[in-house]
């Protein structure tokens, strides 16, 4: 009797210390962190910029997303400012991008947040990031590749990224 009730008080612990390991595969667990400084933590996207040639000296409220007449076409020519990008909440963290315009083109790409939550996507991330900046740069737009090995955040950056061209009403 004595055996057994050993053999299941330790069968019992032992199923409490599986359950309760965390993976690398798991996730951040909610936790979120911005990589660069003066991140507010919102959500939305943002414009803050000017329109020049648009008739109007207001590039409108953080987050109004009227994005002026339907029939604008996008911006004009010489728009200039940041736009920030909305969250994409990943499988593996949030992803949240800062686009700076200058002239109607896209002269920066700043990735506010990235999955962090172990040291595995900080290394992934620390290759990743650089290599979607470059390619948003150069394509002057959200249709950029995904980089191999980074597929979640790469999906991320290109939501967020989509997020900011439409408060800067890019294409």
């Amino acid at each position: 009797m004595r055996r057994i009730t050993l053999w299941l008080l330790s069968t019992v612990a032992a199923l409490v210390l599986l359950f309760s390991y965390k993976t690398s595969t798991m996730g951040p667990g909610g936790e979120s962190s911005a990589i660069a400084a003066g991140s507010d933590g919102s959500t939305g996207s943002s414009w803050s910029g000017t329109d020049d040639g648009s008739g109007t000296g207001s590039a409108g409220s953080p987050n109004d997303s009227s994005g002026g007449s339907p029939d604008s076409g996008g911006s004009p020519g010489g728009a200039s400012g940041t736009a920030t990008g909305s969250v994409a909440q990943t499988r593996w963290g949030p992803v949240q991008v800062r686009i700076t315009v200058s002239g109607g083109k896209i002269t920066d790409v700043t990735a506010v947040q990235v999955p962090d939550g172990n040291h595995r996507d900080q290394e992934i991330n620390d290759y990743a990031v650089p290599v979607l900046r470059q390619e948003a740069i150069s394509a002057q737009s959200a249709n950029i590749d995904t980089v191999s090995g980074a597929t979640v955040t790469s999906e991320g950056y290109r939501e967020s990224l989509q997020s900011a061209l439409d408060a800067a009403h890019l294409k």
